[in-house]
């Protein structure tokens, strides 16, 4: 059975200490910039990890906006996310995944794990499928290896960003690379695309702070890339500057 499970369990562990969830801090926000050729904006990602009744579940929200010139044609942030639980082996479960671009219909992805389905939400009406066992949605999938060894060389598994569901191949590789925050030492996670419209996708995950991306460079519609960068990342409390707003609220 070709699965993520499958890949993890050849990871490379001696290189990332994992985190449990006990010693991992119960919220992180991570900034990024985000560019598009002469066109920018910047992403405000905040991950929550809670424990309850012996079950442990996470949180991750994504908002991202446009700066400069480019906040006159696209106003609204792009809203992504993702909750759902942590498996006992440390692997995210999601249970529900949203993409929110202003007023437009959001995509929505719903894991009944129970009955093994899938439903996707979004503008053209809803779809039910069947729930692969190693399925990711598109924001969970970078926070993936937090708390499960890094995988091997090669990882295969589903995704799905609330319209589509993908089977896709990674190719795992190791890199050094310069930051705002510093130079970092990372996992790669590079697509392998075969088929015609298939997209090129790239994750960057920072070995020294908890397998986190850093950096995420996207092929998205008409041929157009997208990089992410990692400013910041803010263990426990949110800085100053990021207290307000959406990403802000009270759990």
């Amino acid at each position: 059975m070709k699965t993520a499970t499958l890949a993890l369990l050849l990871g490379l562990s001696c290189f990332a200490p994992l985190a449990s969830t006990a010693e991992f801090p119960e919220r992180v926000d991570i900034r990024y910039s985000i560019s598009s050729g002469s066109l920018e904006g910047e992403v405000n990602n905040t991950l929550r990890i809670r424990h309850e009744n012996g079950i442990r579940s996470y949180a991750i929200s994504s908002e991202a906006r446009a700066k400069g010139l480019l906040v006159l044609t696209q106003p609204d942030p792009i809203l992504l996310d993702s909750t759902g639980r942590i498996t006992e082996a440390g692997i995210l479960r999601p249970g529900r995944f949203s993409d929110r671009h202003g007023r437009n219909i959001p995509k929505v992805a719903i894991f009944d794990w129970d009955r093994t389905l899938l439903t996707l939400q979004h503008k053209r009406g809803e779809e039910k499928k069947t729930l692969p066992t190693d399925i990711q949605d598109k924001l969970s999938l970078p926070y993936s290896f937090i708390f499960s060894p890094p995988p091997g060389k090669m990882l295969e598994l589903h995704v799905t960003d609330g319209r589509r569901l993908e089977s896709m191949r990674y190719a795992v590789g190791r890199e050094t690379i310069d930051t705002p925050m510093g130079r970092l030492e990372t996992f790669t996670l590079t697509r392998l695309t075969a088929a015609e419209g298939e997209r090129d996708r790239k994750i960057w995950l920072a070995i020294d702070h908890h397998m986190l991306p850093v950096r995420i460079v996207t092929e998205e519609k008409m041929g157009i890339v997208t990089d992410q960068m990692v400013t910041r990342i803010s263990y426990g409390e949110p800085a100053a500057d990021l207290r307000q707003g959406r990403l802000q609220a009270a759990p």
